[in-house]
């Protein structure tokens, strides 16, 4: 087994990790996702992101490097999670159709008894977007596994999204180039960054 674990089963945190040519393997716990009601919303994203990381890593030895993620979408401080079914998938969109939000992904990475946490914010402005285009994009890619009820690497973010303000890359679920860099924190006797790879 690799030495980095990922603790998720997102698929797109999978790809983000093979796109950083990093090597790891995925091993997943179920785990409550609910928190705290006096947490920010930045340590929503953390708290849950740690209790993925810390169930994992009660399975393993220490000798693994975990990484946990958990994404939120934020709007008018409200937290907007997975859509429950058809119906609260439109009302999520239509709420953010014209509007700024922010996506709030929280990341832990544990390795003995070291731990580093952080929360990385990426601000999305959606144009308008019609009821008949929500209506097509979740009827053709069925977004119910995302917070936000969207994934901007899909079609309602080629069509729907103005701008963003942040990485592109957290909005998809991983702020994968500080991931990068706080693995390489852990020093050259846990990783070595040999031709790129880790």
């Amino acid at each position: 087994m690799n030495r980095i674990i990922l603790a998720s089963q997102s698929p797109r945190r999978k790809q983000l990790l093979e796109w950083a040519e990093i090597n790891f393997d995925i091993v997943v716990k179920e785990t409550d996702e609910s928190y705290p009601k006096n947490l920010s919303v930045d340590e929503v994203a953390v708290h849950i992101a740690r209790n993925k990381a810390y169930a994992v890593k009660n399975e393993l030895d220490d000798s693994k490097i975990i990484i946990a993620a958990d994404t939120i979408v934020v709007i008018d401080d409200e937290i907007i999670g997975k859509p429950k079914d058809r119906a609260d998938a439109i009302n999520i969109l239509t709420k953010l159709s014209g509007n700024k939000h922010s996506v709030i992904t929280g990341v832990v990475i544990i390795h003995k008894q070291k731990e580093i946490a952080f929360a990385d914010v990426t601000n999305v402005w959606f144009h308008h977007v019609t009821k008949e285009q929500i209506e097509f994009y979740i009827d053709k890619y069925k977004p119910y596994d995302k917070a936000g009820a969207y994934a901007i690497q899909e079609w309602i973010g080629v069509i729907g999204i103005k701008k963003i303000d942040g990485d592109f890359y957290n909005v998809m679920g991983l702020p994968v180039s500080r991931v990068v860099k706080e693995l390489c924190s852990f020093g050259s006797d846990k990783l070595q960054v040999i031709s790129g790879k880790l």
